[in-house]
């Protein structure tokens, strides 16, 4: 196992206990609250200073700044997809050398690692740390602020878990998910099923188009994913609805497919469609990653990085042109699953990691 005389893992997972069994919820505002303050100790505890809560209407944001010129942006989030409650019936455990928990890899694991790295530092000016409240549910209220901390430091650490493997993620698809609402008529099935303007069939033609727009040669997937119609049996649907979830590798891409969906047409007389939804969530181009991806690995030889197609804030900070780095968090898997871990193994070199590249990135490596 990897030895570091910098971090204690047990006092990581120490923080890493105290913060998953604070239940927090996307959208909670209650536990949210709850959960921005404990992040806030934890924070304090490990770095002095204070950490600022900056209220939203997800829920705080937990900033805090080393001082100093602003150099690098330490970045995650601490609400989870895990409704309350989840924690009674899957408490925090460590044993056979995992740490479980709803959150432990998605991602405060990651967030703890990242501030024993930068706690082992002599010198935190130019540090910040930014953990938002709402990135599971998109960032609708924390994009401004990421992207403004962004901007102002000039490179971005993501915190989220890491790839397979334990690798780095050096890119990003971005993503959205569109909801197609389709109208049409009501009308007795049996008697006069011929006055009616069928909403389900109608859906059908579109879902069929709407599958039709994936690019997978070129990384785009559009992939129809939850739908409903219909009041009962014996009744002509008037309404239904289909989400789509969309993947796409370049803003081309993007507009493409964001533009056939505004464009769909009803086949049925009588139907209508309507299209809500957007790809939210930017491309982060493997470009955005690369002279920090060189460092991390000069820091960790044999350390891979890898493309992934999940979303994350690192999207939106890599499609500014800042320097983004992601998946420097938990090594683990099972994301937003029952069976969510954390190797407990890992967390010194993923510490050390930080404390390393928080120094390269200080000293001009990337500029």
């Amino acid at each position: 196992m990897y030895q570091s005389t910098a971090v204690s893992v047990d006092a990581m997972l120490d923080d890493l206990r105290t913060l998953v069994e604070v239940e927090s919820p996307s959208r909670d505002l209650d536990a949210l609250n709850a959960s921005a303050r404990a992040v806030a100790a934890v924070v304090e505890s490990r770095l002095g200073g204070r950490a600022v809560l900056v209220e939203s209407e997800a829920g705080p944001h937990v900033h805090w700044s080393g001082g100093g010129e602003p150099r690098v942006l330490i970045l995650g989030h601490h609400d989870t997809v895990f409704p309350l409650g989840t924690l009674g019936r899957r408490p925090f455990r460590v044993e056979g050398g995992h740490a479980t928990g709803p959150g432990v890899f998605d991602m405060l694991g990651g967030l703890v690692q990242a501030v024993h790295g930068l706690a082992a530092l002599d010198d935190l000016s130019g540090v910040e740390v930014l953990v938002t409240a709402d990135e599971e549910v998109g960032s609708a209220s924390s994009r401004a602020l990421i992207e403004e901390r962004a901007r102002a430091c000039g490179a971005v650490l993501v915190f989220e878990g890491a790839a397979d493997g334990g690798g780095l993620k050096t890119g990003r698809k971005g993503c959205g998910t569109f909801e197609v609402l389709v109208k049409g008529r009501a009308a007795h099935a049996g008697l006069e099923p011929e006055a009616g303007v069928n909403a389900l069939v109608e859906a059908a033609h579109q879902v069929l188009e709407i599958a039709a727009l994936s690019r997978p040669e070129i990384g785009t997937t559009v992939t129809p994913t939850v739908a409903s119609a219909g009041t009962s049996d014996n009744v002509v649907p008037a309404e239904a609805r289909v989400l789509v979830d969309v993947r796409v590798e370049s803003a081309r891409e993007k507009d493409r497919v964001e533009s056939a969906l505004a464009a769909l047409a009803p086949r049925l007389d009588g139907a209508e469609i309507v299209v809500r939804g957007a790809v939210g969530r930017p491309p982060m181009p493997e470009s955005a990653s690369a002279e920090l991806f060189e460092t991390a690995r000069r820091l960790l030889p044999g350390i891979e990085g890898k493309a992934v197609g999940g979303g994350s804030d690192g999207n939106f900070t890599g499609a500014l042109g800042v320097p983004t780095l992601d998946g420097l968090g938990a090594v683990g898997g099972g994301a937003h699953a029952d069976h969510e871990y954390l190797v407990v193994g890992a967390m010194a070199e993923r510490a050390d990691l930080v404390t390393g590249l928080v120094n390269a990135i200080r000293d001009g490596a990337i500029r």
